[in-house]
């Protein structure tokens, strides 16, 4: 079920499926729709409660000139929660940009969170990927870079993002129900995603300073997976990457990755075997799965 809800003044959309039992919070990853965790939520959705919210500019939720940072989801969640009645802790699963807003709010709400699973997700050290030798993959792939291209298509019209991202599918994407295969074209040229990935990637290094000091993380179960290195490498080099440069990226990239696990005395690592950085769409399973081994040590515990 589609709704809004005002939340800062803007209005929010909002996703929920199933009526029963956990309560799962799901996060998307920078400029990615919610869409593309169908697979996910049909299967939890049968069990359980799910969750899901497009950030100010995202698919149809509205945006104003606040600043887009882990502190503004975190507190917007907490808002949502507010309005739905939801005063049961949740599961929450967070996806790359996504996993560093679940980080946040799991370190400034924890009465809130029963459980996590984070998804190839933004490390707070991420500023270490930074200081990597990369001169290939550095070229046009910055956060300079990034935010200059989104504050350029910030400012275009539909029509003239169309032409120049001509947006697609992946072959997995174009075997969903029609109607999500075309709010997912549909959500590609939306010039307002682009204005809130202009600001979340202006604020998010502060964002993984802030939430490093935060203070402990929760002693709650988290399930951490991490996409496959050498499916990365592989997949790149066919693009005409330079390997070695694609290696250094891809173990460091793990090695943040993999920290994560240590966040909690009940944190386990998980690899997505053949996975890229989408690991909700190349396995969904490995996310359906984490998510039932969590609440299954809730339950027993």
């Amino acid at each position: 079920m589609r709704k809004f809800l005002i939340v800062n003044k803007n209005k929010v959309e909002l996703f929920q499926k199933g009526d029963t039992g956990t309560p799962i919070i799901i996060i998307s990853g920078m400029g990615c729709s919610l869409d593309e965790w169908h697979e996910v939520t049909e299967s939890l959705s049968k069990t359980n409660r799910i969750l899901m919210f497009h950030r100010p500019g995202l698919g149809e939720s509205e945006i104003g000139n606040e600043v887009r940072s882990t502190q503004t989801v975190a507190n917007e969640l907490t808002d949502i929660m507010r309005q739905l009645n939801l005063s049961e802790p949740a599961i929450l699963v967070g996806h790359s940009y996504g996993g560093l807003c679940v980080q946040h709010f799991a370190k400034k709400y924890p009465e809130k969170v029963a459980g996590i699973v984070l998804v190839d997700s933004t490390s707070v050290d991420l500023k270490e990927l930074d200081e990597l030798d990369l001169p290939v993959l550095d070229e046009g792939e910055t956060d300079e870079s990034w935010m200059e291209k989104s504050h350029s298509y910030s400012l275009m019209e539909r029509d003239e993002l169309k032409k120049i991202i001509n947006p697609t599918l992946t072959e997995k994407q174009r075997q969903l129900p029609l109607d999500i295969q075309q709010r997912l074209l549909d959500f590609q040229i939306n010039p307002f995603m682009y204005k809130a990935m202009y600001s979340e990637i202006s604020n998010w290094k502060n964002d993984a300073k802030l939430i490093k000091n935060l203070g402990n993380f929760p002693d709650i179960p988290l399930i951490v997976i991490g996409r496959d290195k050498e499916h990365s490498i592989k997949s790149g080099a066919l693009d005409g990457l330079p390997e070695w440069e694609l290696r250094l990226l891809e173990e460091k990239w793990q090695e943040l990755v993999m920290n994560q696990a240590n966040l909690t005395q009940n944190g386990e690592f998980l690899l997505a075997k053949n996975s890229s950085h989408s690991i909700h769409i190349d396995r969904p399973n490995m996310i359906i799965d984490s998510v039932s081994k969590i609440i299954e040590r809730l339950i027993n515990k």
